[in-house]
């Protein structure tokens, strides 16, 4: 009798709402026992910023090295930067353990792509599209991944700079920026692209070198080990880990939030 209430399927309403208690729904755990569903409310470990700004034939995006714990400075070799292809690139802020997973679904759809052999491959308009969908499906199921997505690449001689939000939010621009990077290092890209719009790419990356030492001043999530990435025609090119010289020489005449 023992072993066939031992074999004996659950009641129907195991694990079901009980009386005056709050229904919390469960999903199958990994050795077949019962564990709650979750969900991201916050992401854990983050990174800051990413900037990026088109030039006269390419488009350049950079983000620090840094993987916030909260305010902890936990891990600083993180990449945030990720070459898709020889025409499209990508860099996000945000969570990076969610980066991670997107990370290993697109690397998967470009080995899909290429076993095809039909020359095809994926451009960075697709990408960002692809990207637009990803991120509101999953918004769509209250379960976003918590991630800004930059994207950038250059395909059949255009330039190509987009965004991508956690809600599926998603717009091109001549220069974008993530996080805190919105508000300190894109009025300063603005100002400069609304007096030269075609910039070099020497003059593309000395902005980015200027915007990315402002981050590391005034931004406490940010570091001063980073990473560009360029694409042109030629293809996309991977640089770093790149080190900012910065001088505190001033920091002594700082008061007040002692």
């Amino acid at each position: 009798m023992e072993v066939e209430a031992a074999r004996a399927p659950p009641p129907f309403w195991a694990g079901g709402p009980a009386p005056g208690q709050t229904y919390i729904p469960r999903g199958p755990g990994p050795a077949g026992g019962l564990l709650p569903l979750t969900r991201t409310l916050s992401p854990m470990v983050s990174g800051s910023s990413v900037l990026g700004v088109r030039f006269a034939g390419g488009v350049l995006i950079a983000a620090d090295m840094l993987g916030s714990y909260g305010s902890l400075a936990r891990f600083r070799g993180v990449s945030r930067l990720l070459r898709v292809n020889d025409t499209t690139m990508l860099g996000a802020s945000g969570d990076i353990a969610d980066f991670q997973y997107l990370q290993q679904i697109i690397d998967q759809m470009v080995i899909d792509e290429e076993l095809l052999g039909d020359g095809h491959s994926y451009s960075p308009r697709a990408i960002h599209a692809w990207l637009t969908r990803v991120m509101y499906n999953r918004r769509s199921k209250v379960n976003p991944l918590w991630n800004t997505v930059v994207i950038a690449g250059c395909y059949g001689g255009e330039s190509f700079l987009g965004y991508v939000d956690m809600l599926g939010v998603a717009y091109e621009a001549p220069s974008l920026a993530t996080g805190y990077g919105a508000y300190l290092a894109q009025p300063l890209m603005r100002e400069v692209l609304e007096k030269k719009p075609n910039l070099s790419k020497e003059e593309a990356r000395g902005l980015i070198e200027r915007c990315m030492r402002i981050l590391y001043y005034r931004d406490a999530r940010a570091f001063n080990r980073y990473e560009i990435a360029v694409a042109t025609e030629k293809g996309v090119e991977l640089e770093g880990p790149l080190t900012l010289d910065a001088n505190w020489d001033i920091a002594h005449l700082v008061s007040g939030f002692e």
